[in-house]
Parts: C-alpha cells; sequence; structure tokens
C-alpha cells in the first residue's frame, strides 16, 4: 500500500513565490519526506487562480491516487480556490510559508490568505467528519516536518482501515457484551468490514492437514520458544490452529481475524488456542483477537500499521495505586517480539480450573515484557472513540501472572504525567471496553493526528476524583 500526496502550489500573479524559490525548495522537501516515508508524491502541473481550475487540478490528483491534498499558498490565493478544493472529502491541508523580508513591499502575503482559506473551508465543508489541517513553516523547518510527517503516518493508518475485512470466526464471547460492535456503523465511520465465520467451519478445517504439515509447524514453534510441559497432542493441535486460521485468513482475504476462543473450543477439539494466535501475529504478522474482540482487531490494524508489527493484547488486570503502576496482562496470546528473554510454550493454567470436568490445557506463550517506553491504545465504541497513554514497562517484586504480561508505569497522556489512579478512573469512567493493546514506543502524538482524521473522539484523561461513569461516550 502506497500513501500519495498531492500538491496544489497557488498565487496571484502580483506575488512572488517563484522568484523566492518557495514551490522548489517545498517541492524539494516534500520529495524528501515522501522517500523516508515510503510514500509518493504527485505533483499538480498547473497553478490554479479560480475556482474552476482548482477542480481540474483536484481531478488531476485524484486520477493519480492522491490520499491527501496539500494546497501550498505561494502567495495570496484567491478564496474561491480554497473553497472548491474544500468542497471535496478528500482528506485536505492549507500551508503558508514566511516571509522571505519584513520591510519594503510584501513579497507574499502568503499568511493572509492561509487565514481567509481555513475560515473559507468551515463554510463547505463537515470539519469534524473531514477536517483540514493547517501549516505554517518553511520546507525545511524541523518543526514542520515532523507535522507533515505525523500527517502522513496518520493517514497512512487510516488509508489502511479503509477497506479492511475482518473475519469473525464463532462470535463474541459469550456475556462480553461490552465488546459487541454495531457491524455498519464500523463500516460507514472507518470502512471496515466484518464477516461472521461458523466455528465448525474452523474445527474441520483443522483435523484436515496432513501430519508432516502439522509436524513442520510444530517444529518452527518449539524453535522459536521453548516447549515447558505442554503435551505434543495440544502442540499439534495448536499448530493445526494455525495452518486452518493462515488457510481461513488466506481464502476470505482476512486482515485480521477475531476468534471466539472459549468456550466451544474446549469442547472440540478440546483445547485453548492462544499459542496458535501469538504464533500468527509473531511470524506472520496477522492481527488474532481473542473472544472475538472485533474492535480489538482494528485496533492491532492501526498498530501494524504505525509499527510494522502487531501488538499485545492485553486485560487491565491489577492496579497497584499506591504504587503507581499497573499490570498489563492476558492469557498468552501475544506476538513473541515483546519479550525480554527467551519465551516458553506453556500450558494455559485455567480453563475448567476447578470445575468438575477438570483443566482443559492448550498451550500459550508465557513471557515478561522487556522494560522501555510503550504506548496503550484502544479503538473502541464501533469506530466513534480511541483511549491512548504512553507509559514504561518498569520492574516489580512480583513478576506478574503466567502468560503475556508486564508492569507500567510513568504514565503521560497528552504530554502531561498521570497516576495509575487517572489512568483506571479515565478507563473506569469512559466505560473503555477491553481489551487494549500494547505496542514499544511512544506514539501518542501520531495517535492523536490518526483520531483527528479518523474522527475518534479522543477519551480523555482527567484527574481522579470520584468513581462514577462519564456520559456522553
Amino acid at each position: 500500500m502506497t500513501f500519495t500526496i498531492g500538491l496544489i502550489t497557488a498565487s496571484l500573479p502580483t506575488y512572488f513565490p517563484d522568484q523566492h524559490g518557495v514551490y522548489d525548495q517545498a517541492v524539494a522537501g516534500l520529495e524528501q519526506l515522501a522517500r523516508a516515508e515510503n510514500a509518493r508524491l504527485v505533483v499538480a502541473p498547473t497553478v490554479p487562480m479560480d475556482a474552476r481550475q482548482a477542480r481540474d487540478t483536484m481531478a488531476y490528483l485524484q486520477a493519480e491516487g492522491a490520499d491527501f491534498v496539500l494546497l501550498l499558498h505561494g502567495g495570496f490565493t484567491m478564496g474561491d480556490v480554497a473553497r472548491a478544493l474544500a468542497a471535496y472529502d478528500m482528506p485536505l491541508g492549507f500551508w503558508a510559508t514566511p516571509e522571505p523580508v519584513h520591510e519594503g513591499d510584501i513579497q507574499l502575503n502568503n499568511f493572509v490568505s492561509l487565514n481567509m482559506s481555513m475560515s473559507i473551508a468551515r463554510g463547505v465543508r463537515d470539519v469534524e467528519r473531514h477536517p483540514v489541517r493547517w501549516y505554517f513553516g518553511a520546507p525545511d523547518s524541523p518543526a514542520l516536518v515532523a507535522e507533515l510527517r505525523e500527517t502522513i503516518r496518520a493517514l497512512t493508518m487510516r488509508k489502511a482501515l479503509r477497506g479492511a475485512r475482518i473475519g469473525v470466526v464463532g462470535g463474541l464471547a459469550p456475556t462480553f457484551y461490552n465488546m459487541a460492535v454495531r457491524e455498519d456503523e464500523l463500516f460507514s465511520r472507518l470502512g471496515v468490514e466484518v464477516e461472521q465465520i461458523d466455528m465448525h467451519l474452523l474445527t474441520r478445517a483443522m483435523a484436515a492437514f496432513a501430519d508432516d504439515a502439522v509436524a513442520e509447524e510444530c517444529a518452527a514453534m518449539a524453535t522459536a520458544a521453548a516447549v515447558d510441559g505442554v503435551s505434543d497432542e495440544h502442540m499439534a493441535l495448536s499448530a493445526r490452529m494455525v495452518l486452518a486460521l493462515r488457510s481461513l485468513a488466506a481464502s476470505g482475504d482476512y486482515d485480521a481475524l477475531a476468534v471466539s476462543d472459549w468456550p466451544a473450543l474446549q469442547q472440540d477439539p478440546g483445547f485453548y488456542p492462544g499459542a496458535a494466535f501469538s504464533w500468527l501475529e509473531e511470524r506472520d504478522r496477522m492481527p488474532v483477537a481473542s473472544e472475538g474482540d472485533v474492535m480489538g482487531a482494528v485496533t492491532q490494524l492501526v498498530a501494524k500499521t504505525l509499527t510494522g508489527k502487531v501488538g499485545c493484547l492485553l486485560d487491565m488486570t491489577s492496579p497497584q495505586l499506591a504504587e503507581d503502576r499497573i499490570l498489563m496482562w492476558h492469557g498468552g496470546g501475544g506476538p513473541l517480539y515483546l519479550a525480554d528473554g527467551p519465551a516458553r510454550w506453556i500450558n494455559h493454567p485455567m480453563m475448567g480450573r476447578g470445575s468438575a470436568e477438570g483443566p482443559v490445557f492448550g498451550a500459550i506463550a508465557d513471557y515478561r515484557f522487556a522494560p522501555g517506553p510503550v504506548t496503550i491504545l484502544r479503538v473502541g465504541g464501533s469506530g466513534s472513540s480511541q483511549f491512548a497513554f504512553e507509559a514504561q514497562v518498569v520492574a516489580a517484586p512480583e513478576s506478574g501472572f503466567s502468560g503475556c504480561r508486564g508492569w507500567v508505569a510513568n504514565f503521560v497522556a497528552d504530554g502531561q504525567s498521570r497516576s495509575a489512579g487517572d489512568i483506571v478512573g479515565a478507563v473506569l469512567g469512559h466505560g473503555v471496553e477491553h481489551h487494549f493493546i500494547l505496542i514499544p514506543g511512544h506514539w501518542q502524538q501520531t495517535l492523536n493526528e490518526f483520531a483527528s482524521w479518523a474522527n475518534l473522539a479522543p477519551l480523555e484523561i482527567v484527574p481522579r476524583g470520584g468513581s462514577f461513569a462519564r456520559p456522553n461516550l
């Protein structure tokens, strides 16, 4: 998938962007940035002076596959150019550069034009659903380059979701009402298509694979992580699940899967599939959200586009508010690259535990996260909201529960330090749907820009002060 930037240069002939190299410098700077971000720059061949020419220019860029159109006010630009461009649903940016001198005759007068264009856009465009972003700075300004880089990354994430397909195997886990998704709304908002798949198609496919293919997959899994106490039978079932889900994703052209990993699979074929999810996320970079969590899968697609790898789907499991840290954990379905040292395949510790039937095993990944910066996020509300914060994986006296886990602390949201209590208060007050996705690095600035372009309402973290649900999710 290539992201394409369309550049329109505009000015009245009574101003002098050419003489001051505004256009040449802008094109050179954007080409360098596009190469760095694996994007493509298309420059409109003409300078529009009126609405008709602006529409012709937009038609040219649309034909070239532009995903984002940037109008550079090289000099003062008539308002009908901005108005014509703003009438399109295309993601749009308006840019002006600083004046080259500040005495004598004015050379560009382009900031006034930028001001006018941003104001005009509101008259013809729903800027809540279809934002227009302004930029002001020289083409080689580090601050401007950083802003444009964030835009390219955020809009690439948005583009990756539009047309994405998620296969849901077995539906939502029983009683997990908070993770139910309104599929039409998700499609309308983010362009993500959801398709329901009968669990029996998966289990029948598992049984059909040849033993040598199963043995080969088992060997690859055992090379990546040590098998610790898991029976050959359950490792083989994990491998069969990998092969079945891989085939299912390929045949259905799915970008991600959401699988109800309990309780049906404990009845037939009689195991827990966490290791299969881990292996697909590690080896294939295929997001597999447990418990039929569609929005977890959507968030994984966001994470994958942002970082190039799948994140780890987790519960916010055990806050220790006095120690200002939170344990993020899940039962062993995360990719192995996040581990601090070698990971293990172990038996799932909980399925059937304490029941008359006894435990039902199946391999899961067991590891602790490597220390360092992380971002934790959730796209929710059937594509209407986003929750995100930054933190650090830190050491604690206890290692955390068996599975994929780590203690996080040193919380930051929107550039402000926060406490564990603030984070917990926001999660519970907003009713943020578990699960959360953990990814390495600090990414909230890019995620905030993504939320703006994708029309996601940011769920703000406010200082802890009460234990009530917040309105207007």
